[in-house]
């Protein structure tokens, strides 16, 4: 069962995402990326990474919502498909994405393992949000909180950026 529903999940995350990649509606691509994250995070739940499947789901598909909000319902042509690319911008992300895949490949099969000297340590989720809101050396309280500054301004960009184009467009007509 567990085989069947991992090739499921794989199967959604992989068709959704050449979906996302390949839609000529922004409005469509978000959603198909949306089911990607959502797949990734049932992938989580049933390797038992709790915590990492429950901050797929609230960080990144609830990303995926603000960026739905923001973005995309904030453009004015969201109903129109996208502008074609030419056919010679199309060979660099083949290639990037062709020898990422290899060396994915080759990373994965010269692994050797964990040797019986390392002791596995285990690290609990409350030993992970000491660590996030720690202020100590190794602490993540300053470069989380940059981050959520960073994420703000670029919302708040986003939205003046939006608007701006919807005022020149009025004025024009």
């Amino acid at each position: 069962m567990e085989k069947i529903m991992f090739y499921l999940l794989a199967a959604i995350i992989v068709i959704f995402a050449y979906m996302s990649v390949t839609s000529r509606k922004l409005y469509r691509a978000t959603m198909y990326l949306l089911f990607v994250l959502l797949a990734v995070s049932g992938l989580y739940f049933m390797m038992e990474y709790n915590f990492m499947g429950a901050v797929q789901l609230s960080v990144y598909a609830g990303g995926i919502m603000v960026l739905f909000v923001y973005a995309v319902m904030l453009t004015d042509k969201i109903g129109e498909p996208l502008r074609s690319i030419p056919a010679k911008w199309k060979i660099l992300p083949v290639v990037v994405t062709v020898g990422t895949a290899l060396l994915a490949i080759y990373a994965i099969y010269s692994y050797q393992g964990i040797s019986a000297d390392n002791e596995a340590t285990v690290t609990t989720v409350e030993q992970v949000g000491e660590k996030l809101l720690s202020y100590e050396d190794g602490g993540f309280v300053l470069p989380f909180e940059v981050i959520s500054i960073l994420l703000l301004a670029a919302m708040i960009g986003a939205i003046v950026i939006a608007k701006a184009k919807k005022l020149v467009n009025q004025e024009k007509n």
